[in-house]
């Protein structure tokens, strides 16, 4: 079974930067691609960004497409989320997600979640 652990959220400054790190566990199954969601209060889960293990192939969201990027190590089994120039908007429970599909921004292609973790930007 696959566990999937966030890190890093914390609350700062509109304009700051945050990593979050998603570490993954288990090897009785190995999904072909990982992916970063958040939901704020009120609102539904929605696609952050997405990557797959082989080949690294990425694909964003509109509203953060040049400001986030996604990443991930092969060898720690990790998977990273840069967030550059971070606006109030921005904040929410953010979850890694692991699928069988390579690239997925569907909520329900997602086999795996991780528990969340917050992130809050002031203003």
């Amino acid at each position: 079974q696959v566990q999937l652990v966030e890190s890093g959220g914390g609350l700062v400054q509109a304009g700051d930067s945050l990593r979050l790190s998603c570490a993954t566990s288990g090897r009785t199954f190995v999904g072909a691609g990982m992916g970063w969601f958040r939901q704020a209060p009120g609102k539904e889960r929605q696609f952050i960004a997405t990557i797959s293990w082989v080949g690294g192939t990425t694909s964003y969201a509109d509203s953060v497409k040049g400001r986030f990027t996604i990443a991930r190590d092969t060898a720690k089994n990790t998977v990273y989320l840069q967030m550059n120039s971070l606006k109030p908007e921005d904040t929410a429970v953010y979850y890694c997600a692991a699928s069988y599909r390579p690239l997925f921004s569907n909520t329900r292609d997602a086999a795996f979640w991780g528990q969340g973790t917050q992130v809050t930007v002031s203003s």
